[in-house]
């Protein structure tokens, strides 16, 4: 069995197919004729062999018309009058989207490829930068005299293994130092005397750190104007006990 599908690439669709038969048969979409405009219609569809799945839309529109049609017999046309407006405002704005659609495609430009035409350079040939004299004097003393070079590089070097290879002193060499001092000055001694010829940071650190780790542990105390450190007398109240016992 032969059969011809509907022109769907024609016609979107049944409002496409109806502004088309409006158009050609110059009907006013605004007060359409429906016995005209249904008459029309049916004339397109009896002239295919229509596929019931391509063209489900094409014949309920068909079957829309009718009723119209139907209604308007009825005493009563209130209910076709509605119905025929509704058609009418949906014909109205397919066909004002239709237009819009149709001028929004003449401005598209998504499928166009713009590139600009390759520029021609100018090759240049010639050195055109310019210096200051004392940078090319410069320039000319590191070329001849590479050992100034190589001094530059040893002052650099010295600059890094010293910063690398500096000495740090421990918190705990500083606490065993200052208890040494506190036993050799008769258990008490001036907080500036531990930094005496002290230019290391490192070591300066270590000592103010050794004095809060023997402060907090009850090893020594310091004086209130915080000029002096001394023993607890732990030792000596220990001492005490036992010669009591």
């Amino acid at each position: 069995m032969e059969q011809i599908l509907f022109r769907l690439d024609v016609f979107e669709g049944p409002l496409d197919l109806l502004l088309k038969l409006i158009s050609k048969h110059k009907l006013n979409i605004y007060d359409i004729e429906i016995s005209k405009l249904l008459e029309q219609y049916m004339e397109y569809i009896d002239g295919c062999s229509i596929n019931l799945e391509s063209a489900g839309e094409f014949l309920e529109m068909a079957s829309r018309l009718i009723y119209i049609k139907t209604a308007y017999l009825l005493p009563k046309p209130d209910e076709a009058q509605r119905l025929k407006k509704e058609l009418e405002t949906n014909l109205i704005e397919y066909s004002a989207i239709k237009t819009a659609s149709a001028v929004l495609e003449k401005k598209f430009n998504g499928d166009n490829i713009f590139v600009r035409r390759p520029m021609k350079i100018k090759a240049e040939y010639s050195y055109n930068q310019m210096y200051l004299p004392e940078r090319l004097i410069m320039t000319y003393i590191n070329m001849s005299l590479p050992d100034n070079s190589e001094s530059e590089q040893k002052k650099i070097e010295s600059k890094i293994n010293s910063a690398v290879k500096r000495k740090i002193t421990s918190v705990i060499s500083k606490v065993v130092f200052i208890l040494r001092r506190l036993y050799g000055s008769g258990k008490k001694l001036c907080i500036s005397e531990l930094y005496r010829g002290v230019n290391d940071r490192s070591e300066r650190v270590a000592t103010f750190l050794a004095v809060l780790e023997l402060t907090k542990n009850g090893r020594i105390k310091i004086s209130d104007d915080n000029s002096e450190i001394y023993f607890t007398g732990r030792k000596k109240e220990r001492n005490t006990e036992s010669d009591g016992d």
